[in-house]
């Protein structure tokens, strides 16, 4: 069983930069893909962007490309959620989920999610 936490969101003006962290605990980090979703209010939950288990390999929503980046530490077995040049648009409760086999951007796939953390993105 694994536990994700996630922590870092708050409230931010439009063009700040934002930095989320996704702790993992309980298996082994290495052999996980990670990805990062997000929910506004009253829509669906979206992709965000994923990483491999190697760390090799990443994917971005259309929306985030060239503003966020994903990255993992091995030794603190966080992931990360690198924001710049926030939106009134990426406002939403962002989740980090894991998984053994999957690597993509379908959260029905993930089978750990933490309990999500918000952002909140002012003018």
């Amino acid at each position: 069983q694994v536990l994700l936490v996630e922590s870092g969101g708050g409230l931010v003006q439009a063009g700040d930069s934002l930095r989320l962290s996704c702790a993992a605990s309980g298996g082994a980090f290495s052999v996980y893909a990670m990805g990062w979703f997000r929910q506004a209010h009253g829509k669906q939950r979206e992709f965000v962007a994923a990483i491999d288990w190697s760390g090799g390999s990443t994917a971005y929503a259309d929306s985030v490309k060239g503003r966020f980046t994903i990255s993992r530490e091995y030794a603190q077995n966080t992931v990360y959620l690198q924001m710049n040049s926030l939106q009134l648009e990426d406002t939403a409760v962002y989740y980090c989920a894991a998984d053994l086999s999957y690597y993509g951007s379908s959260d029905s796939e993930y089978d750990y999610w933490g309990q999500g953390t918000q952002v909140t993105v002012s003018s």
